[in-house]
């Protein structure tokens, strides 16, 4: 009795030791550089929030913000990254909530885009579009809808990845319209950008914000939403112009690793909502044809599950 007595007291020791241990690191967070892991590469919409974020949190958190881009697999290598990271507040995700949802239901993984990560916050939102050449013979959606008809499974479209809210926004497009046409991945929306800009396809989805400051090499025919854009607002909407979509958008989330301490959660929360009210990250972010778009984390993550409510009839027959 004496040695489980002893062994019990051990344990009890061990584990209020680790606890105030936590609540200490918690207390004086942050003390170091904090990681903002970017499943993507550089160049795409994601990663503009990401480092206007880094830009515009000096003066809020005392330490600097360090963007790392690891795309792959749809963003989960860097999801798993940042899911294997210490949960102490130093390494964060900073990811394209719709195409980590849909990386998560339509490929073989054991990432739960719901469940594998704590919500810090939400800071912006990405739309997606369809964008053609500018010297494209298609001057409307109607032009490519009407070739699609014409040669069906002839046009070749770009987008950042099977399996992002790009590809399933493009086949919702198709399917709500009746026509086919052959889908081209590239491994994020600058690369995807490159190809539509160098007529390696006939039109791409990709972020509406993406034509900020290629006006002159890319067009935008429609925006796979209800509204225009705020910021890119010469582009209609499909909803105004009368075509057929599924409203497939992405939520900018800032996640950390399960189990991170509550008291730097709430650090974490409170400085993503003054950064995302500063006049800084809006120019920033204009610049970059996309604005900040702020929500609780708890909000945040009840956003996602009704997106996955949404998606789940559109991506039968994806899952690979």
């Amino acid at each position: 009795m004496k040695r489980r007595s002893f062994i019990a007291a051990v344990s009890a020791a061990v584990s209020l030791f680790m606890v105030a241990g936590s609540a200490a690191q918690a207390a004086d967070y942050p003390r170091r550089p904090i990681n903002i892991v970017v499943p993507y590469k550089a160049g795409g919409g994601t990663d503009a929030y990401a480092r206007a974020l880094a830009a515009a949190a000096q003066g809020t958190i005392d330490v600097p913000l360090v963007v790392v881009n690891k795309p792959g697999s749809g963003g989960l290598n860097g999801a798993q990254s940042a899911l294997g990271a210490r949960p102490d507040g130093y390494t964060i995700m900073l990811t394209s909530g719709g195409s980590f949802l849909l990386s998560t239901l339509t490929r073989k993984t054991r990432i739960d885009a719901l469940e594998s990560f704590d919500y810090v916050a939400q800071v912006g939102r990405l739309k997606t579009s369809m964008i053609v050449p500018a010297n494209s013979p298609y001057k409307s959606v109607h032009d490519v809808i009407d070739a699609a008809k014409e040669k069906p499974g002839s046009l070749r479209w770009a987008h950042s990845g099977r399996g992002g809210f790009h590809y399933v926004a493009g086949l919702g497009f198709l399917k709500a319209n009746g026509i086919e046409a052959q889908d081209v991945p590239f491994k994020g929306g600058g690369p995807a950008r490159a190809a539509i800009m160098g007529e390696q396809t006939d039109y791409g989805f990709i972020g509406i914000q993406q034509i900020k400051g290629f006006e002159a090499q890319l067009r935008g025919l429609g925006v796979n939403a209800d509204k225009r854009d705020e910021i890119v607002d010469s582009v209609p909407s499909f909803k105004e112009l009368d075509i057929p979509f599924a409203n497939v958008s992405s939520p900018v989330l800032v996640l950390a690793p399960k189990g991170t301490p509550e008291k730097v959660m709430a650090y974490l929360e409170a400085s993503l909502k003054e950064i995302a009210a500063k006049p800084e990250f809006s120019e920033l972010l204009k610049k970059r044809g996309t604005a900040p778009v702020y929500l609780a984390g708890s909000d945040a993550k009840s956003a996602i599950a009704q997106m996955k409510s949404d998606v789940l009839p559109l991506i039968d027959g994806l899952k690979k």
